[in-house]
């Protein structure tokens, strides 16, 4: 099952690939930023997908001891990039968040390289200190203060929800690694209680909370969102409405091609199609976790099971947010929404867990010969 792992990986993405550049052109002709153009979406969607499997060819073949290597410099770049989105003609704010650099309608999320970044820097620190994996400082203070630098950034932008993956991804790899239980338990608890303060305290964050605990009162305002949200998947039902028939896309559904196309999904294409997006995140976290653990060292295995715990905890965050179970967050759906440096950056993901796959399948056949070697000359007593 292992040997084949890799294959599966590669059709679930590939099968979710498509659903969501189908689902973008039945949903261009009809979103504010296309301008009536049906194909806008498509083309742009289509540009940055090309640029994202050059990228995964390039993780694939790549030794991904290149991030173990390198990871303090893309933790650097990150936070030079995290930081320049408040720096005037450089930072571009859209919607009120500062989440973007660039020109024009060239921009790019520093928080998907930091996503990245992170996790490489995990991966380094837990297999640099393997010994001390379990100490309160080593393993629990030090990576913990050194992640919070991005995270606070992160947080500083009104990005709650990235926020919230980062600190997430990196309590799995923590747990993983090693660290302490009675050291990570309290956490969470924190966390939560951490961002329903700062949610509760920030300006247009209060009113997304009240909405996730009565959306229909909140429909017009907040809750508009996550109602029509239902409202789409409502009306799909099982069998869908037929693509292209979507009505909450018609100016209905604010965001129906970034953060909410999950629901989209369900109204054209029904529940069968959800519960496929699903199951094809369910493959991709069961080959990616047997890929990690398969892994030929300690810093190939945190490092797959941290690109797997991040793209596993977005998936469920977006998900979680369009079925109105979570508070409403701005966090694209992995490989499905519209949005270019998450697309590349989730296949750059997809290239490193090739490439630690492909190394762990060269490293079995060496260490099988050596065990037979290393048992014929061991003498007999």
């Amino acid at each position: 099952m292992y040997r084949k792992s890799v294959y599966f990986l590669v059709i679930a993405v590939a099968t979710i690939l498509v659903i969501g550049i189908v689902m973008l052109f039945s949903i261009s002709a009809y979103a504010h930023d296309a301008h009536g153009d049906p194909f806008s979406f498509v083309k742009r969607q289509a540009m940055w997908l090309g640029l994202g499997v050059v990228g995964c060819i390039a993780g694939s073949l790549v030794d991904y001891h290149f991030w173990r290597k390198t990871c303090w410099i893309w933790f650097g770049i990150s936070a030079v990039l995290l930081a320049l989105c408040f720096v005037p003609h450089i930072g571009m704010r859209i919607n009120g968040s500062y989440r973007w650099v660039g020109h024009g309608g060239l921009r790019f999320q520093p928080s998907d390289l930091a996503k990245l970044a992170t996790v490489a820097f995990l991966a380094w620190w837990f297999s640099k200190y393997e010994q001390e994996s379990g100490q309160f400082v080593k393993g629990f203070i030090c990576p913990i203060l050194i992640v919070s630098f991005l995270m606070c950034l992160i947080m500083r932008e009104t990005d709650m929800g990235t926020t919230a993956l980062l600190g997430g991804t990196m309590l799995i790899v923590m747990f993983v690694a090693g660290t302490g239980l009675t050291y990570l338990a309290p956490l969470p608890v924190v966390g939560i209680i951490g961002i329903i303060y700062l949610g509760s305290h920030m300006k247009g964050r209060s009113e997304r909370m009240l909405a996730f605990l009565d959306p229909e009162k909140y429909k017009d305002g907040a809750g508009l969102q996550p109602w029509n949200a239902l409202i789409a998947f409502g009306s799909g039902g099982v069998e869908g409405l037929g693509l292209g028939n979507s009505r909450q896309k018609m100016q209905y559904l604010p965001f129906a091609h970034t953060d909410f196309i999950f629901p989209m999904i369900g109204e054209e294409l029904g529940l069968r199609f959800t519960l496929l997006v699903v199951f094809c995140y369910f493959i991709i976290i069961v080959c990616g976790t047997m890929i990690s653990m398969q892994a030929r060292d300690r810093f190939g295995m945190l490092f797959g099971f941290g690109i797997v715990s991040m793209i596993a905890l977005q998936a469920a965050l977006n998900i979680g947010v369009t079925t109105a179970l979570l508070p409403n967050k701005g966090i694209a759906l992995p490989f499905i929404s519209y949005g270019g440096s998450n697309l590349v950056f989730c296949l750059v993901c997809i290239g490193i867990l090739i490439n630690i796959y492909r190394q762990g399948i060269m490293e079995k056949p060496a260490d099988k010969t050596t065990t037979r070697l290393r048992a014929r000359v061991t003498p007999r007593i």
